[in-house]
């Protein structure tokens, strides 16, 4: 009988220290940061980009209870089961402060999450790939080129607690954290390390780059990325006058007619790869009328052309260059030459 009692005694006692521990249990996690995650999209904002906040909890139900949310200090919205906010973010080098109050039946949660957008950069351009000296834009990848991505963040921060102006980080002194088609890229990334170099496929007609750039304490960071895609190399065809040089400004139509009896033809081949016309991996072959004409290995992108006196007609002035480093790498180009 007393045994009965003892053992009934230890029952109750336990069943109580388990309600008790229970409910501690459940007030600490109610009570718990880390049991509610914030998610931010996108995680970091542009200057006036549309961006949602997301609330979830692994350890609490939060469709069951008030959750209040204001931003920089002003209440803006308020419900049950309200785990999402969207709002603007504001201009470059400003913030915007969101705290979500979540009421639990055990005790309230606080979450608060600040927005510090700012504007980053992002150029490439291809590292072997010829432009002429006069070419205004920027020389274009093809496939198998080396590309070179610099990042250019403007992240404004305070320069010390007491301080309240602001000025721009030097992008030497932040992170970086750079991926391609949506991979991590270990090597590349890293402190000052403000651009990145890779080589494209052959078989991809573009890449995506991206990085996240960070002051070195975490607080304030950007994020971009840009589409780089491939273009296809070309041939265009100039004259080379004698006392103008290359008449870089007005490029040879298909049909052509010579004005005297001497002229050169100068090739420009746009975008090809390496950049050194004179590569040896780079094979010119010039022909008329499908005969090959051979040229000098120090002038392979001239031709001269000279009429015979008397004649007159149609010539077919054709070039082909062959990469034998890249298999795909060929272009040509033919223009009719009246005289």
């Amino acid at each position: 009988m007393k045994f009965r009692l003892l053992s009934l005694y230890l029952v109750v006692i336990l069943s109580v220290f388990g309600i008790i521990f229970s409910f501690s249990l459940n007030k600490i996690r109610a009570a718990s940061s880390s049991s509610v995650l914030v998610n931010i999209a996108p995680e970091n904002p542009a200057p006036h980009e549309d961006v949602t906040i997301d609330l979830s909890s692994y350890a609490n139900n939060l469709d069951s209870v008030s959750i209040l949310w204001s931003l920089n200090g002003r209440n803006v919205l308020s419900g049950i089961g309200k785990k999402s906010f969207s709002l603007t973010a504001p201009a470059a080098g400003e913030e915007a402060i969101i705290t979500a109050n979540i009421s639990f039946p055990d005790g309230n949660l606080e979450k608060r999450i600040i927005i510090r957008p700012s504007v980053m950069v992002l150029l490439s351009q291809a590292t072997d790939s010829f432009v002429p000296p006069f070419y205004r834009g920027k020389a274009m990848p093809t496939a198998d080129s080396e590309i070179k991505i610099v990042a250019m963040p403007e992240i404004s921060a305070l320069g010390s607690p007491e301080s309240l102006r602001r000025s721009l980080v030097d992008p030497k002194n932040m992170t970086y954290a750079w991926k391609k088609d949506y991979t991590n890229n270990q090597e590349a990334s890293g402190y000052g390390k403000n651009f990145f170099i890779y080589t494209n496929d052959y078989l991809e007609d573009s890449n995506t780059v991206s990085v996240v750039a960070s002051t070195v304490d975490q607080k304030y960071s950007s994020e971009a990325n840009i589409e780089v895609g491939v273009a296809e190399p070309k041939i265009v065809f100039y004259k080379n006058d004698n006392a103008l040089g290359t008449i870089w400004e007005r490029a040879l139509s298909d049909s052509y007619r010579m004005e005297n009896a001497d002229m050169i033809v100068e090739a420009a081949p746009y975008f090809i790869s390496p950049k050194e016309l004179l590569h040896p991996y780079l094979i010119w072959t010039w022909s008329i009328n499908d005969t090959a004409v051979p040229v000098p290995d120090f002038k392979k992108n001239f031709m001269p052309l000279r009429i015979q006196s008397g004649t007159s007609g149609t010539a077919k002035l054709r070039l082909v260059i062959e990469n034998m480093d890249k298999i795909f790498q060929t272009m040509s180009k033919e223009v009719n030459i009246e005289f």
